[in-house]
């Protein structure tokens, strides 16, 4: 059994564009024995995204990650100190959280940025 979290645009192919993933990623976000999660930072940076008109996405999120099956992560206080504490291999805000919530809650990053190896963090090439 494996704990997934979906950088955000892991999460995005999941609803558009499913073969976009690697197939060891795909195999695993639909192996029932997984837990998938969705952090509301991807939420978050989604809306933003799409209100700059930078990103076509839908509007509710939620609902998307529902029809998924998969679970919700919010941020917490301690992820956020996690995410302050890290080294500065990374500028993106969105990306340190995911990264934060990952070591913090023992899950698997879903994700083709690199950048995210640089951090002491499990991931699974999305």
């Amino acid at each position: 059994m494996m704990r997934l979290l979906l950088d955000t645009h892991a999460l995005l192919w999941t609803f558009d564009d499913p073969a976009q993933l690697h197939g060891q990623a795909l195999d695993a976000i639909a192996d029932e024995r997984n837990d998938v999660f969705v952090s509301a930072a991807s939420a978050w940076e989604i809306a933003i995204k799409r209100a700059l008109g930078k990103l076509a996405a839908p509007v509710d999120i939620e609902a998307g990650v529902g029809r998924q099956g998969f679970s919700t992560l919010n941020v917490t206080f301690r992820h956020t100190q996690v995410a302050g504490a890290l080294p500065r291999h990374h500028a993106d805000p969105f990306d340190r959280m995911l990264i934060a919530q990952a070591q913090s809650e023992s899950l698997t990053l879903v994700t083709r940025d690199a950048h995210i190896g640089m951090y002491a963090v499990e991931t699974l090439a999305a």
